[in-house]
């Protein structure tokens, strides 16, 4: 396996891995696991890409490009992963387990 790349999981297709770009993923996880509460009810999707945004590498995101894709992406797997959870509810509200 490349350095570059690293395996993501999504709880919606268990079993199945993506092989993504390594840098971006881990910079993205950077941002996004600090800012989420520990405890439910969390943070809406919306409310954690405004706060992720300011500490985002902006050699990776210049301007916050394609910074969505990438937090669901990694929200995904990290649920997949059993690091952050959904609360009970709509909106969708995360929160690190």
């Amino acid at each position: 396996m490349s350095d570059d790349k690293i395996e993501v999981e999504n709880p919606n297709t268990p079993g199945r891995t993506t092989r993504l770009d390594r840098a971006k993923y881990e910079a993205m996880q950077a941002a996004f696991l600090p800012i989420l509460p520990k405890d439910p009810p969390g943070l809406k999707v919306a409310e954690a890409k405004a706060a992720l945004l300011p500490h985002l590498d902006q050699s990776l995101f210049p301007g916050g490009a394609k910074a969505g894709w990438w937090l669901k992406t990694v929200q995904l797997d990290l649920e997949a992963k059993g690091i952050i959870a959904r609360a009970d509810g709509s909106p969708v509200r995360l929160y690190r387990k």
